[in-house]
């Protein structure tokens, strides 16, 4: 693979005449993407296939075993052998046939255990077929053991792999190196959400906008990476693509020429050998409720319509009831050792109410633990001018208003605790959107309001992603995401990273 900063040394730096902005490309060693890719994919294939082979292969050894122990025994490990042989092969033409051996299916998201999930059920659905029509019963085997320990093991071994490309990804390394290329008004968002969002899977190696000067569009992306080589397309995106060592081109949106220019881009990359990869202009909807049915070459997008009520609801209120009955029970030792705490640290109550905007912006009364002094609200007006949060919200990193106790309980997110209360009593959910005062629902405008559809959460996206850390649009994007496109599986997944916060905060002040 060749190196990035070998291509841009210094006497490469004026050959780059295209370019509006340069600024230095990281000197870490990168090799070329392509390269990365397929050894990675040739890494997972050559595991999962020796994972497949030996769950096939415990059946016929077990046989084989049984032989050795009890030699009158008239059962033979050769039909087992072969059954394996042939169960292995499906198998992995199973796994084929879900793409999970394919970039872009791997190294990213949930989408790749669900594809793995999806072969073994195919197997097993075609294997208990078979069982029935042909009253095999010896194949069963396979079907009880076989295929639910081979599934786990290569759901471990992909965690394993994501795990060694995170590690290698801090010193730049990445399954592919892409250039983001598109309009000033839709590139700085991919930007950011690729740069920051993809793990492993993706690197920008630079941004080519299509279009006229936008110093505002510049600034954003060098917000999102102050690394990126940054130019105007000149009409050499080919060139471009040469320099930088990129294996992919990212099309942010629409381009100035439409549906020609885009075909045309096509054309221009076929002969650098270059993946073009089109970031739908349907951002925010999650991949489940998309999609796809061709119609004479032309692509048609499915989109499933938000829903609100139904059964996922009413099951989620049930989850909520479970989860905070046993939190608050197994929390008790916990809330007293807290509020003794709060009692050492200065006369005043142990909890705080407060109303916020509850669904449908309803108002309640939040309950959390006490981490200000008792006449914090009397004093916030003289520290407006000091807020370091985003939009409506009000931080402050040293608020003085804090007591000692209240910095360790809001760092590691304890004095939350008590809105389990909330969500017994149907105020709140266990996961949903931030809950609002009514001072920030003033200043709602636009979709913002769509925040307010779910039932705040104790926890949520905009917790676990950065808190504070975020910008006033990001938090937005993220409750909004979370309330159109929640399941139970996500639920679970933000439960769980909200308990590896508590223990690393990160933006809780």
């Amino acid at each position: 693979m060749s190196q990035i900063s070998s291509r841009l040394g210094e006497n490469n730096l004026n050959a780059l005449g295209s370019w509006t902005t340069l600024s230095p490309v990281s000197t870490r060693t990168v090799a070329t993407v392509g390269s990365n890719g397929r050894a990675y994919l040739r890494k997972l294939f050559a595991t999962d296939l020796l994972i497949i082979g030996a769950a096939s292969a415990l059946p016929a050894l077990a046989m084989e075993q049984s032989a050795v122990s009890t030699p009158l025994s008239q059962s033979s490990a050769g039909p087992y052998v072969l059954t394996g042989v042939l169960l292995t092969i499906a198998w992995m033409l199973s796994l084929r046939s879900f793409k999970a051996h394919t970039l872009g299916s791997v190294a990213v998201g949930m989408q790749e255990y669900k594809f793995l999930v999806y072969a073994a059920l195919v197997l097993a659905g075609a294997l208990g077929t078979l069982i029935g029509l042909t009253g095999f019963g010896d194949l069963r085997v396979y079907l009880v053991i076989t295929l639910p320990m081979g599934l786990v093991a290569l759901l471990t071994s992909r965690w394993t792999w994501r795990q060694w490309l995170i590690r290698r990804s801090r010193n730049g390394y990445a399954l592919s190196n892409v250039l983001i290329y598109g309009q000033p008004a839709d590139t700085p968002f991919a930007v950011r959400q690729i740069s920051k969002r993809s793990g492993p899977a993706y690197r920008v190696v630079g941004v080519l906008l299509d279009g006229a000067a936008d110093a505002q569009a510049e600034q954003d992306i060098r917000l999102a990476d102050p690394t990126l080589p940054l130019a105007y397309d000149a009409g050499t995106i080919e060139q471009e693509v040469a320099r930088l060592g990129a294996d992919s081109v990212i099309v942010a949106g629409p381009l100035t020429g439409g549906n020609t220019a885009l075909q045309q881009l096509g054309w221009r990359l076929e002969s650098t050998g270059t993946k073009l990869i089109v970031v739908s202009a349907l951002t925010g909807v999650a991949s489940r409720r998309v999609r796809t049915s061709p119609v004479d070459g032309m692509p048609l997008l499915h989109v499933e319509l938000a829903k609100f009520t139904g059964a996922r609801y009413f099951f989620k209120r049930g989850f909520d009831i479970v989860f905070s009955s046993l939190a608050l029970l197994g929390l008790a030792p916990v809330f007293l050792v807290i509020a003794l705490l709060i009692r050492l640290d200065g006369p005043g109550k142990i909890f705080f109410r407060q109303e916020r905007a509850g669904q449908d912006g309803r108002p309640f009364k939040m309950i959390k633990f006490r981490t200000m002094v008792e006449d914090a609200e009397a004093r916030l007006a003289k520290l407006q001018e000091q807020n370091e949060g985003a939009g409506p919200l009000f931080k402050l990193k040293d608020d003085p208003r804090i007591t000692r106790s209240g910095r360790w309980l809001r760092k590691h997110s304890l004095d939350e605790l008590p809105q389990f209360v909330n969500v017994l009593l149907g105020d709140m959910s266990v996961v949903g959107p931030r809950p609002p005062l009514f001072t920030e629902v003033q200043t709602y405008q636009g979709h913002t309001h769509r925040r307010l559809l779910l039932k705040p959460g104790v926890t949520g996206l905009w917790q676990v992603s950065g808190r504070s850390n975020l910008d006033w649009k990001e938090s937005v994007r993220l409750d909004l995401y979370y309330a159109e496109n929640w399941t139970v599986l996500s639920d679970l997944r933000i439960i769980w990273r909200t308990f590896r916060v508590m223990i690393k905060p990160d933006g809780a002040y």
